[in-house]
This record gives structure tokens, C-alpha cells and sequence, in this order.
């Protein structure tokens, strides 16, 4: 097989050319990076698990309704998604009070929070993703009114799929991150939920003891960061319960 060229790589995954026009492949990495890559490691089968765990959510958003990049895995690591042009903001919805909420508010991690909240954050690594606002937003033209509401419609769809799936298996949506896309059809663009949805883009918290089975396991030196991806993994039927532990396989260009 002939090499793929490399389109980007980021933290977490690389993207390469696809097979036809319009599409590329998403290669799931194993490195954990936090508080903006000042802490960082490889975990291995981490990037099986995201794989098959961000193939899960976004199977389950297109048959919602809910547009996503996502076309189908391809392998342990890959998957297949269309190529869009990336919104620069990540959007996070809030459903408890936790991490940076927690700290820059004064809430108290866990209170349940009266509404969900939306907050969108500036990407770049370089200026710590830094809030901000829908008035800054417009004025530097990184989104568009519409672009906006279609993004904040799309934010509360996600919001109101993945809290139903997760309670269903005792877990707890906490909040999330998404980022979403433009993709054009011509003249048209419609905006797409992209990159990937997974226990490193979540938290979630065990129902009952409040167990974290997020990224926040590598942050605060938790426990075993692909212990608590694959007990999420196995509550949702991605991974048989008596499955063997993920080894990390050769990368096939």
C-alpha cells in the first residue's frame, strides 16, 4: 500500500488523505496530553479505545439526525470522515460544575448546575484555548449569527443524546467538549459535528460513587487511565466484557 500523505497532526490524533476527494483518514494516537500539553504520556490503547468509542457516538448522532464528519471505522485505530473546515472554537457544555467552571466561578465541583450552559473557547494552543465571548465571536468573524444558533442547536441535541445513553448505564454526563465544521455542497454549507466525541473530550462520573472514567484520571493521577475508558467502553456494549486488555498494534501506511 502507498503512503498516505499527512495533512496535520495534533495531540491526539493525525489525519491523512483520504481515499477519494473530500474525505480522510483520522489515525487515534495514544498520547494524553493536560493542562495544554504540560503533562503528557503515552498510554497504551488509548487510541483503540477513543476509536471505537468516538465510532459509537457519532453512529449514533447520524441516525438521530444529528450531522457528523463520520463516515465508518476502518480499523483498531482509523476511521473514515469527511473533510471539513474546522470552526476555530471549541464549544463546552456544562451540566454540572467542574474543572475550570469550578475554579474561575467559585462552584463547588459537583452542583448540578440550573440549566446547561454553552461556552465557547478560542482555539489556540499557544493562548491556552481562552474563553470566549458571542460579541468577540462576531467581531473577528469566527462564526457568523447563524453559524451561532446552528452551533448551539447542534451543542443541545448532543447534550440532550449523550446525558439519555450515559444515564441509561449509570454514568453521569458531567459536561463535554465538541468542535464542529463547515461542510460545502456547492454553493451550501451545513455545519457538522467533528473531530471526535470520547471519554478525552468528556466527564462523566460513576452514578452511584462518582468514580471518574474521564481524561480527569490522567490529570489528577487517578488510577489507570485505560481502566476507566474501557469500564465506559463495556457499559455501552463498544467492548465485550470478558475482552482481552488493548495492545498497542503497528500503524499501517
Amino acid at each position: 500500500m502507498a503512503r498516505r500523505n499527512k495533512v496535520y497532526e495534533g495531540k491526539a490524533k493525525i489525519l491523512y488523505e483520504g481515499p477519494e476527494p473530500g474525505t480522510l483518514v483520522q489515525y487515534f494516537k495514544d498520547d494524553a496530553t493536560a493542562f495544554n500539553a504540560e503533562k503528557r504520556d503515552v498510554i497504551e490503547g488509548k487510541g483503540v479505545l477513543n476509536n471505537m468509542l468516538s465510532e459509537f457516538f457519532m453512529t449514533g448522532l447520524n441516525q438521530i439526525g444529528v450531522p457528523t464528519h463520520f463516515i465508518k471505522r476502518i480499523n483498531m485505530r482509523e476511521q473514515l470522515i469527511r473533510a471539513v473546515e474546522i470552526i476555530p472554537l471549541e464549544v463546552v457544555i456544562r451540566n454540572i460544575a467542574a474543572g475550570s467552571m469550578s475554579k474561575r466561578l467559585g462552584i463547588e465541583e459537583g452542583t448540578r448546575l440550573p440549566r446547561p450552559i454553552i461556552e465557547f473557547y478560542y482555539k489556540d494552543d499557544k493562548l491556552g484555548d481562552p474563553l470566549v465571548s458571542e460579541d468577540q465571536i462576531l467581531a473577528f468573524n469566527w462564526a457568523s449569527h447563524q453559524d451561532l444558533d446552528d452551533m448551539v442547536a447542534l451543542a443541545v441535541r448532543v447534550n440532550d443524546f449523550l446525558s439519555g445513553i450515559m444515564l441509561a448505564v449509570g454514568i453521569t454526563l458531567v459536561d463535554f467538549k465538541i468542535e464542529i465544521g463547515r461542510q460545502f455542497e456547492g454553493d451550501m454549507q451545513r455545519l457538522v459535528i467533528a473531530d471526535e466525541i470520547s471519554p478525552d473530550s468528556c466527564r462523566l462520573w460513576d452514578n452511584k460513587t462518582g468514580q471518574k472514567l474521564d481524561k480527569d484520571v490522567f490529570r489528577r493521577d487517578l488510577g489507570s487511565l485505560t481502566d476507566a475508558y474501557s469500564e465506559v467502553a463495556r457499559r455501552l456494549g463498544v467492548m465485550p466484557r470478558n475482552a482481552t486488555p488493548i495492545t498497542k498494534p503497528k500503524l499501517m501506511n
